[in-house]
This record gives C-alpha cells, sequence and structure tokens, in this order.
C-alpha cells in the first residue's frame, strides 16, 4: 500500500472542520455619514449707502392724525377758550384780538440827555404854559403849583426830565373856585395828538399822546405811571371826575401817556 502523500503546505494539529472553514468572519459595517449641510444660497449684496427700515402695516380700525394738524388744532382751542374767558370778565370782543393796533409803536426812538423843562404846549388844548419845578407834599404824595399861579404847571423833579429814558410827570390844576385852570380840557384830547416842551438846553421834545385814561385815586395804577423806564414817556395828570368835597377833591385822575417821538431846536 503506498504512503499517502503529504501537503508541504499543511499545518501542523487538528484540522478544523471544513464547515467552519467556508464560513466568513462577520462583517461589521458602520452606520452611513449624514451628508453635509447645504449652504443657504447667496443673497444679492445691497446697494451701499441705502439702509432698508421696517415699514409697520396698516392698524385696522385706527386712522392716525398727522401731528401738525393735531399741534394747530390745540392752539386754536386754547387761544379761544382764553378769549372767551376774557370776554366774558372783562367785555372782550374777541374780533380786536386780531385787528392789532391801530397805529403801530415807532420802531426806533430818540434819548435826550438831561435838562429840566422850562414851558409846555398842547395845541389840540390852546394849552401854552411855564412849567414849575415841584418835589413830594407834606402828605407823601406828588406836591402841584401854588393856586394863585393855578395857570402854569408843575414838573415832578424827583423823576426824569422830558425826554430821558422813564415817564416824565408834570401835573396841573383842573380847575379853581373862580374857574377853570391850565389843564380844564386835558380829558378831551386823543391818541396821536402833539405835545411839545421846551427845555433848558433849548431844545424842544415832541411827543405824541398814547392814550388818555381816567383812573379812581385809589386805584390809580402805580407802576404804569411812574415806573415805566422802557422808553422816553411823558405824563400829564389832572383831577377829574366827581367832587367829593372839603379836602378830598375830585374822585379821580385823568392821566395822558404819551411816548418820545423827535427833538428839534426852536
Amino acid at each position: 500500500m503506498a504512503r499517502p502523500v503529504v501537503s508541504q503546505s499543511a499545518t501542523p494539529g487538528p484540522r478544523m472542520p471544513e464547515s467552519v472553514l467556508r464560513r466568513r468572519p462577520a462583517e461589521v459595517v458602520p452606520p452611513p455619514r449624514p451628508a453635509p449641510p447645504r449652504p443657504p444660497p447667496a443673497r444679492p449684496p445691497r446697494p451701499p449707502g441705502r439702509v432698508r427700515l421696517p415699514v409697520p402695516g396698516p392698524q385696522r380700525g385706527r386712522r392716525q392724525v398727522p401731528l401738525g394738524l393735531v399741534a394747530v388744532i390745540l392752539v386754536f382751542v386754547g387761544l379761544f377758550t382764553v378769549a372767551l374767558g376774557l370776554g366774558s370778565a372783562t367785555g372782550f370782543n374777541l374780533r380786536d384780538f386780531f385787528k392789532g393796533p391801530d397805529q403801530p409803536p415807532p420802531r426806533a426812538f430818540p434819548v435826550l440827555s438831561p435838562s429840566a423843562p422850562e414851558r409846555l404846549t398842547i395845541p389840540a388844548i390852546k394849552v401854552a404854559a411855564p412849567i414849575l419845578h415841584v418835589g413830594w407834599a407834606e402828605d407823601g404824595s406828588v406836591g402841584t403849583p401854588p393856586l394863585k399861579r393855578h395857570n402854569e404847571v408843575g414838573w415832578f423833579d424827583k423823576g426824569p426830565t422830558p425826554g430821558q429814558f422813564g415817564p416824565a410827570l408834570i401835573v396841573g390844576h383842573a380847575d379853581t373856585r373862580t374857574g377853570p385852570s391850565v389843564f380844564h380840557d386835558l380829558g378831551r384830547l386823543k391818541p396821536g395828538q402833539k405835545i411839545e416842551i421846551l427845555r433848558e438846553d433849548h431844545r424842544v421834545a415832541i411827543f405824541r399822546i398814547n392814550s388818555v385814561e381816567h383812573f379812581n385815586k385809589a386805584k390809580l395804577p402805580i407802576k404804569r405811571v411812574y415806573g415805566d423806564y422802557s422808553r422816553p414817556s411823558l405824563r400829564l395828570m389832572t383831577c377829574g371826575g366827581t367832587w367829593l368835597g372839603g379836602e378830598r377833591g375830585y374822585s379821580d385822575n385823568v392821566v395822558v401817556f404819551a411816548s418820545l417821538t423827535d427833538a428839534r431846536e426852536p
């Protein structure tokens, strides 16, 4: 019997069954990798220098009113409310509120250096009177010319001279027991009429009347009569109203308010 031929590649040791050799070892398959995310499509570049702001959509059921119109409405409501309140309290006419002054004040005015007044001339009531100096009376009021010189007027020498800044005050009597005096017709003067005052420096200060007003002596507007230093002005003052008798005299004061408008050589 021939010997069996032994293959050179055979390995020593026990041989594994063919059934086992024919099987392949198990394959481990890794899970599939997720696909990388796609980049978003590129937006077209915006032109430089332009900024887009969000625009709010319209609101239903509510209509917006322009702010300018609201402001105008509020101004007119306040204006007419104030005007109607003044009208009910003082008889103020609303139409006069929009009319403006009949004669606007001058835009510029002269100012004179101090110089005492010498003579007063009011052509409208035919007054041409010398001017005396008066100061304080014993009762603390403004003094007046003596009755024996009732046809002369008195300049209050504790205040401005006519033509200086502030109100120059000139006083005079309306009448005496024997008849009318220098300022008897002062209340007849009208706005716009002329008053001239000759001064010691030989210059004539020319004033124009702003208003002629009557005040109860107990309610004289002191600040307005004596305290207005906004420009050169003049106050002419005398008595008026009801005669109360005795030392009380008349009930009112007649005050002429005038402003300096020009000056000239005599």
